[in-house]
C-alpha cells in the first residue's frame, strides 16, 4: 500500500498498543485511524503517536496541537 492506493473498504483496521518510540500490534490490519481527524493511516506511513493516551496522528501538525490541548487538559 501506498499513498497513490487509497484504503478500500475490504481492508481491516489494525489494534495497536503504543508505546515510547514503537509500538505493538494487537491485532493485525492495514491501518490504524488518526485520533483527531478519523483519517485513515497505513501502518506503514505511521509516525506520529502519543504513548500516553494511545492515539494515532495523521500528521506532526496533528499531533503537536493535540498534545497542547492535552496539555492545556492537564492529562500529559
Amino acid at each position: 500500500m501506498n499513498i497513490q492506493s487509497p484504503i478500500d473498504g475490504s481492508a481491516r483496521e489494525a489494534k495497536l498498543r503504543y508505546l515510547p518510540g514503537d509500538y505493538m500490534i494487537l491485532s493485525p490490519g492495514a491501518f490504524v485511524r488518526c485520533a483527531v481527524t478519523g483519517k485513515p493511516i497505513p501502518i506503514e506511513e505511521l509516525r506520529y503517536w502519543s504513548a500516553e493516551v494511545q492515539e494515532a496522528y495523521a500528521t506532526p501538525a496533528i499531533a503537536f496541537a493535540r498534545y497542547e490541548q492535552l496539555r492545556a487538559e492537564g492529562k500529559v
